[in-house]
Order: structure tokens, then C-alpha cells, then sequence
């Protein structure tokens, strides 16, 4: 199966080459499709020189940063419209590691609509977080799949592998959230399509070089999105009842 991994990026001059060696060795075959948000350190630059050395190698150039919603959106746009059968995301501050995509590939390659790289069932750890970071996401993951009935994990992971059909069908580039919201709701839409989620346990680190993009307005966008899907369902449920559904 064609497998494109897109990789948004704004400002990983000092982690892209290493990141994007790191996914050609594991997947020689796949395209690598870096979302740059104009990153004025010459991330884009550097990536497009890589494609010279190891091909296969794609930037799409963005004005500006818009958030990490849009720019999934718009990679993941790109890569279907080019033929991806199987969209990778993954961060590109080397917090994931690409020896785990193999493994995400085969999941979906085997039935699955979506692979979590999921810090939070057996064997999934996260190291060098301070312990409020990983207090808040660890109740942010709690919170989102109590509230909305997920039973995942992980619902705010960022390294993942779906399948094309699947991003289709749940209409992906109408999500509308950023941050940890984009993935909460991509958890959600799925899962409400019945589709097939497989989480795969990873060793999650933080970011060596550049600045972290986690923020307080991140989590609480987060959190209020979590609050809208659930009275969307609510309104829902309710108007099936009316109607003797």
C-alpha cells in the first residue's frame, strides 16, 4: 500500500534532517510530506535539500502558522489527491520514534482504519515530561474518553497511521480544532463511524532541540471541545428519541 507520512513543521531546522533519515530508513518507500508554516529558520529548505540526497521527499511551503489542525488538514488533503493509501502523522521534534512506523503500517495494512502510537496502555511510556505536563495529559485523556464514551487510550496522540478511506469517510478536513483538540475530535469522528482502532504501546520523549509548542490555551481549547461533542451527542440522542428512532 502507497504510504505518505506528513510532518508539520514550524521552526525544526535542528531536527528535520535527523527525523526525515530516520523515516527513510524505516520506510524506504514511502513519501515524506513536510507541512512547513514558513518557519523563518529554513526548515523547508532544509528538507528540500534532503530530497535531492534521499528522494521521495515533498514540502508543501504555508504563509503562515496556522496551527497544527490546518496544517494536517492540508497535508493530509495533499497526500490523498497523490494517491496515499495509508497517512502517517507524526511531530517532527523527534518525540516519536520512526522505528515504531513499521509497526503502525502493519496495523493498518492488516484492517485496521487507524494505529495510535499510544503512550497510555502496557509498555507505552513518556519520558523527561515535567510532572504537570504529564499530570494534564493524562487527565486530559481520562477526561476526553469518560465524557465521550472513547474507550481509548490515548486520544490526544499525535503519531498515528490511517487509512485513507477512513480519513474520507469521517471528513477529515471539516475538523476544525487545533492542538490536542485536532486529535480528540479525529479520535472521536472515528470511533463514532464504528471504525477500527488499534492502539500500539511507544516510548514518548520530549523534544531535545527547538521550543515546545504546548501551551495553556492548547489544553483549555481542548477541554471545551470535549464539552461541545458531548452536547452535540446529547442534542442527538434526544432528537432520535423524539422521533422513536
Amino acid at each position: 500500500m502507497r504510504v505518505t507520512v506528513v510532518v508539520p513543521t514550524f521552526n525544526e531546522a535542528d531536527n528535520i534532517e535527523t527525523l526525515i533519515r530516520g523515516v527513510r530508513h524505516e520506510l524506504p518507500d514511502a513519501l515524506i510530506l513536510v507541512v512547513d508554516d514558513g518557519s523563518p529558520d529554513g526548515t523547508a529548505d532544509r528538507a528540500e535539500k534532503l530530497h535531492e540526497v534521499l528522494g521521495n521527499v515533498e514540502v508543501v511551503r504555508r504563509d503562515s502558522k496556522d496551527g497544527l489542525g490546518a496544517a494536517y488538514r492540508a497535508g493530509l488533503r495533499h497526500a490523498i489527491d497523490a494517491g496515499a493509501e495509508i497517512c502517517v502523522q507524526m511531530d517532527a521534534d523527534m518525540s516519536h520514534d520512526p522505528g515504531v512506523l513499521p509497526a503502525l503500517v502493519a496495523i493498518v495494512e492488516h484492517g485496521a482504519d487507524v494505529a495510535i502510537g499510544s503512550r497510555y496502555v502496557p509498555g507505552g511510556i513518556t519520558l523527561d515530561w515535567p510532572r504537570r505536563r504529564r499530570w494534564v495529559s493524562r487527565w486530559g485523556n481520562r477526561y476526553a474518553a469518560g465524557v465521550l464514551g472513547l474507550a481509548i487510550n490515548d486520544a490526544t496522540a499525535g503519531y498515528r497511521a490511517y487509512r485513507s478511506t477512513a480519513l474520507e469517510q469521517m471528513r477529515f478536513d471539516t475538523v476544525a480544532a487545533e492542538g490536542y483538540g485536532f486529535q480528540i475530535e479525529m479520535t472521536y469522528r472515528i470511533v463514532r463511524l464504528g471504525g477500527k482502532v488499534v492502539e500500539f504501546p511507544i516510548t514518548f520523549r520530549d523534544r531535545i532541540e527547538g521550543e515546545s509548542k504546548f501551551s495553556g490555551s492548547i489544553v483549555r481549547e481542548a477541554l471545551l471541545l470535549v464539552l461541545r461533542l458531548w452536547v452535540a451527542d446529547f442534542g442527538g440522542r434526544r432528537r432520535r428519541r423524539a422521533q422513536g428512532g
